[in-house]
């Protein structure tokens, strides 16, 4: 898109320069004019503005962020559409002045133990706050996390976000095409699905990434890295950097298991893993974090105190009200001075009972919230833990949920041609919630594909009374699926008895996803058992260069990494940001052609 710096949006936002550009939006740092502060403006790409789908997304993204309050989640402060001036989609963000995650590692490689749960605790803090209330970030990534120059840190971009909060209506393709491939679950890449523990996975890896400066998987396509995430397991960080303690090893670990089931199951569970890790390597950090209303240590100066007296016998010694004085006492009538030190002791002794008594109830408050949390999260009152079924048959779904006291009954029965029938496609309540023992969970069952009507084939002719003949097979009608799904020609013809064999290429005129060519080719009958070649467009193989001027290295790379470009960096003395791209910005490239940026 064009660069709208100077534009003033909504008659209110004043564009002041470029940030960072990405697939859907660019994001501007710009002023607002209402109420004189620097604010980040995202703005949709015009040319997905007119599909439905992206601005749902767009929105949603504002809903989900501004739903959370958390002081590490980039805070949402209004979003719109441009009345006047440039056409504009925007959201308005906080804005903060500072760095990326990735910009971190491209500087520093990877980080000390220390620095790397400086920066994670807090993030899983707020990932912990988003899980509690049913919102899934769905694409974490260190270009996500922000680090501003006063160290507060951030995520940011909910764009992918799936809760109750915000709706759930992403579809296995498009989470597969929006999410960066090098942090996506297993199941992601799978079935499209996903929840906290897809957060978890994801999460995971930046640990790794963290901890040993290397992504876990790398290929020559994001198709070879999702291969990779689904059929290998990610090693622990100690295998490529000598140092890193056992229990971190299994931190990551767990949290990047394949297995959804034997992760962390949310954020704060995770979190609480980071928190007894701190506490393993210090043991000086173990205290309690509950805030208490307990005496102040003494000071060497007295408070302000309303309506106070402080007496001894029948003289007022004195009434303070805002002073800060030290009290003096008004002896205008005489005290003997034993009298008056023996009041003293006993206001003394007094003081002394508050606050032994206040200690005492400080004690048995955190006891009484010891034994609650127990029993809400691990004792009685916690129920039992449901485990992930979908994608068990009934069978064995019901057979795991009995093993554990639970009941499982089909709620319902759909059609589904991503998963087979017969097999579960989710249960209520899921995977992570709780049922008390004896409870129910609802299981809703896949029929597979939907029947697609077939030709009823032409009877064969009865053989004579004097002839034997062994019957053949009749041949099957089949259509064509040229610009029709990919995944519906291949449910289809394997549903009716046949071998399909996929390839991939690029296409300028077959959207990505769907077929550009199939052999045979659906003019004639084939015999059942026969093998279908369809070839699968990835789209096409032609890219515009985007405007990247003004961003990072990192920021500039990633934008061009994305589009399946080659990168090369020129550096001009302690150049930071892109002055020079070579093609130009607009030129029309082919994926995997070489990109020269210079920073200066």
């Amino acid at each position: 898109m064009s660069d709208l710096t100077g534009e003033v949006i909504d008659g209110r936002y004043q564009l002041l320069e470029l940030i960072a550009s990405g697939g859907m939006a660019s994001i501007y740092k710009a002023t607002d004019l209402r109420l004189d502060r620097h604010v980040a403006v995202k703005i949709m790409h015009p040319h997905l503005a007119n599909d439905e789908d992206f601005v749902n997304r767009f929105i949603r993204e504002a809903k989900a962020t501004a739903a959370l309050s958390h002081p590490n989640v980039v805070s949402i402060q209004d979003q719109g559409w441009n009345e006047g001036g440039a056409p504009a989609v925007f959201i308005v963000m906080e804005y903060i002045d500072g760095f990326t995650l990735r910009d971190l590692l491209v500087d520093h490689g990877p980080l000390s133990i220390d620095d790397f749960l400086r920066y994670m605790v807090p993030v899983t803090s707020a990932l912990a706050e988003a899980h509690r209330l049913g919102i899934n970030h769905r694409d974490l990534k260190p270009e996500n996390i922000l680090i501003s120059k006063d160290g507060r840190i951030k995520i940011a971009d909910f764009g992918l976000a799936q809760g109750g909060v915000v709706g759930n209506t992403m579809t296995a393709e498009s989470s597969i095409v929006l999410g960066s491939v090098s942090y996506l679950s297993p199941e992601q890449v799978q079935r499209g699905i996903s929840d906290a523990r897809s957060d978890i996975y994801s999460l995971g890896v930046v640990f790794f990434e963290l901890l040993t400066g290397e992504k876990p998987y790398e290929g020559e396509s994001p198709i070879q890295i999702a291969y990779k995430h689904v059929n290998e397991r990610i090693g622990a960080p100690s295998s490529r950097r000598s140092g890193i303690p056992e229990a971190l090893d299994k931190i990551v670990m767990k949290a990047t298991s394949p297995n959804p089931d034997e992760r962390q199951k949310n954020g704060a569970e995770l979190l609480e893993d980071l928190r007894q890790l701190q506490v393993t390597i210090d043991p000086k950090r173990k205290q309690m974090s509950l805030e208490l209303d307990l005496p102040l240590p003494p000071s060497t100066r007295k408070k302000k105190r309303a309506h106070a007296e402080v007496r001894i016998g029948n003289t007022i010694v004195e009434r303070i009200k805002s002073s800060t004085e030290p009290i003096r006492p008004d002896f205008t009538k005489a005290q003997p001075k034993e009298e008056a030190m023996s009041k003293t002791d006993q206001i003394r002794r007094k003081t002394s009972r508050r606050v032994r008594r206040n200690r005492i109830l400080a004690f048995l408050l955190i006891t009484l919230l010891a034994v609650g949390g127990w029993y809400k999260l691990s004792g009685p009152g916690a129920g039992i833990s449901i485990p992930s079924v979908a994608g068990m048959s009934k069978k064995d779904a019901t057979s795991t949920l009995s093993a554990l006291g639970i009941k499982a009954t089909v709620g319902s029965q759909n059609y589904d041609p991503s998963i087979p029938a017969g097999e579960v496609i989710s249960s209520d309540p899921g995977g992570g919630g709780h049922v008390k023992k004896g409870g129910t969970v609802s299981l809703t069952i896949s029929q597979g594909q939907q029947p697609v009507p077939t030709p009823t084939p032409t009877p064969t002719p009865t053989p004579t009374a004097t002839a034997t003949a062994t019957p053949t097979p009749s041949p099957i009608s089949i259509a064509s699926y040229i610009n029709k799904s990919g995944d519906q020609a291949q449910s289809e013809l394997t549903a009716v008895g046949l071998t399909v064999k996929q390839t991939f290429g690029f296409s300028d005129t077959v959207a990505a996803g769907n077929v550009m060519s199939q052999n045979p080719d659906g003019s004639a009958p084939v015999d059942a058992g026969s093998t279908i070649n369809i070839v699968i467009s990835q789209g096409s193989s032609l890219v515009y260069i985007p405007n990247i001027y003004s961003l990072s290295r990192s920021a500039a790379s990633t934008a061009l990494e994305n589009l399946q470009l080659k990168v090369v960096i020129r550096k001009i003395g302690n150049g930071k940001h892109v002055t020079n791209v070579s093609p130009k910005v607009g030129t029309q490239v082919k994926r995997g052609s070489t990109v020269v940026i210079t920073l200066g």
